[in-house]
């Protein structure tokens, strides 16, 4: 992705070399004292880690949330709002969790119900109006599964949001803070740069429900925390993300203050970075990145002629 928007640039680099000169993990090789996948997970969901609302009040200058869908309510698991980031306007849509039990009852557990999406949606509307970029803090274990937001159209809400977010005529930064969970956290990781935390995981399903699901057992969350690669160094080397912002060695718990200006840093350098590109080429880039995603060999025509039912090869011949 970043190599696009390099050629989009023509070689103009505005900031250093973009993630390198923001102190970002842009190589696995650069990871001193890697940790295993299910390590990264129980770092990810540490309660003592810095969590959005924190992280938004150490990083910016200043946050004026917002509240409500305009259609049902509000949903205290995404805290939405404008704020001020290196003399630049922002809007930030971030995931919620608690710090304690009764904080995560009262944020679901960092899980949005359907009015949670669509007042993410109604901000990257406003962003998109007023010529703002956005960022997103992804910190969810997944969407909320209950019955309730079922009713309300909890697929519909992360489809939409997804949509939105790839359509989006605005720069956008996402990065995973904490723990990514499923479609609960892509419907706010459609991004033109994707950053996750040195210890954050981001996966389509949790260790647990994985290892349920193939093994039959719950118990068997480590051998799929491994199995799912969704370590940020893993996902780095498979290129589903552009680089890591690092953590101290006892994670980020243990010194808020340098992670939050190590992230402000990567922040700051990547808006610069994307403010030189034209919309149409950041758009561009952006539904490439989502395509590309997973494609590692594209098979020969004549493998892919071949591949085709005989139906469909003989209506090819016919000109149909």
């Amino acid at each position: 992705m970043l190599e696009k928007i390099d050629r989009a640039l023509g070689g103009r680099e505005p900031d250093g070399d973009g993630l390198a000169s923001s102190g970002v993990i842009a190589d696995v090789a650069g990871i001193a004292n890697r940790r295993s996948p299910w390590e990264a997970v129980q770092l990810a969901r540490n309660i003592q880690r810095p969590h959005s609302q924190e992280l938004i009040g150490l990083v910016f200058d200043r946050f004026q949330e917002l509240h409500g869908d305009r259609g049902f309510g509000d949903d205290p698991a995404v805290i939405a709002g404008l704020a001020d980031l290196g003399g630049r306007s922002v809007v930030v849509v971030a995931q919620q969790k608690g710090s304690s039990t009764e904080e995560n009852i009262a944020r679901s557990f960092g899980m949005p119900h359907p009015e949670g999406y669509r007042k993410a949606i109604r901000l990257f509307r406003l962003a998109e109006k007023f010529g703002l970029p956005v960022i997103t803090f992804i910190d969810t274990p997944g969407a909320h599964p209950g019955p309730e937001a079922e009713e309300r159209g909890q697929a519909e809400a992360i489809a939409r949001s997804i949509q939105v977010m790839g359509e989006l005529e605005a720069p956008v930064v996402a990065v995973v803070i904490g723990e990514g969970g499923s479609g609960g956290a892509l419907a706010l990781g459609v991004g033109d740069v994707v950053l996750m935390m040195q210890n954050a995981v981001y996966s389509v399903i949790s260790p647990e429900g994985c290892a349920a699901i193939l093994w039959r057992s719950a118990s068997e969350a480590e051998r799929a925390a491994k199995a799912l690669r969704g370590a940020g160094p893993d996902l780095l080397e498979l290129g589903v993300i552009d680089g890591l912002v690092p953590e101290p060695e006892g994670g980020a718990h243990t010194d808020r203050q340098a992670v939050a200006a190590g992230l402000r840093r990567a922040l700051v350098a990547q808006l610069d970075r994307l403010a030189s590109v034209p919309l149409s080429d950041l758009l561009a880039a952006r539904y490439d990145r989502y395509r590309e995603i997973g494609s590692f060999a594209d098979p020969s025509a004549a493998a892919a002629e071949k591949a085709k039912p005989w139906w469909r090869r003989a209506l090819g011949k016919a000109g149909l």
